[in-house]
């Protein structure tokens, strides 16, 4: 018998399986021991590292350094993806009650991971409809509001709280994930904050507006999301 691997990871071919996952809607075929085979990747890497070799120079020893960095921020990204398709998947079949949806591209942990999330949703989908429909308040469903005038003193619209708090709350910055295509030296955004210096093949989040400008000087490639 052969006991040969199922897949040899490397850098490219993480960078396209993250790319295909990025770039279709559905959750994407994976070889079952895809994130076994990467662990195993990392750790090849790491001894590379500790190599005390006067061969390995230092900007080579770097360049692995950055690619460790790349990869575990590839691997990152490409759990959460499916996670979150994983969970669409789940809520889909909940709403539905079918069997028919495909979870033929799942690996053994997230079909179980379906299941689980799955099951969540139907028992309190199932505790607040009949509770409901059957003319029962739900606790958890219940405005946490006070219970009577007194205890109410100088209380104003509920809303009021919310829309003071979310005024307060500093806005969240669209950001994009990229892949460098040449070296990009360290550079200063609008509000002064640092990014980079950055090599070809990194893999970074930017603000939307920062790496619009890079695609827009072909310094960067967007991978997409969904």
């Amino acid at each position: 018998m052969e006991s040969a691997k199922e897949v040899n990871i490397t850098y490219e071919t993480l960078f396209e399986v993250l790319k295909r996952e990025s770039d279709m809607a559905d959750l994407q075929k994976l070889e079952p021991n895809f994130f076994s085979n990467f662990v195993e990747y990392i750790n090849e890497k790491m001894k590379m590292m500790e190599k005390e070799d006067s061969i390995f120079s230092y900007d080579e020893k770097k360049k692995v350094e950055r690619q460790i960095d790349n990869a575990k921020r590839m691997v990152k990204e490409l759990y959460e993806r499916r996670e979150k398709k994983i969970i669409n998947i789940a809520l889909i079949k909940s709403r539905t009650k079918s069997n028919i949806i495909d979870t033929s591209t799942l690996l053994g942990g997230e079909k179980k991971f379906l299941e689980e999330v799955e099951n969540l949703l139907n028992q309190y989908r199932d505790d607040v409809m009949r509770n409901i429909i059957e003319g029962r308040s739900v606790p958890y469903l219940r405005p946490n509001l006070p219970e009577t005038p007194k205890e109410q003193g100088n209380f104003e619209h509920p809303g009021r709280d919310f829309l003071d708090n979310a005024k307060k709350e500093p806005e969240k910055k669209e950001v994009k994930l990229v892949r460098f295509l040449c070296p990009v030296p360290k550079f200063v955004g609008k509000e002064l904050e640092q990014y980079g210096p950055f090599s070809e093949e990194d893999i970074a989040s930017l603000p939307s507006e920062i790496a619009d400008l890079l695609i827009a000087k072909g310094r960067v490639e967007e991978i997409n999301s969904n």
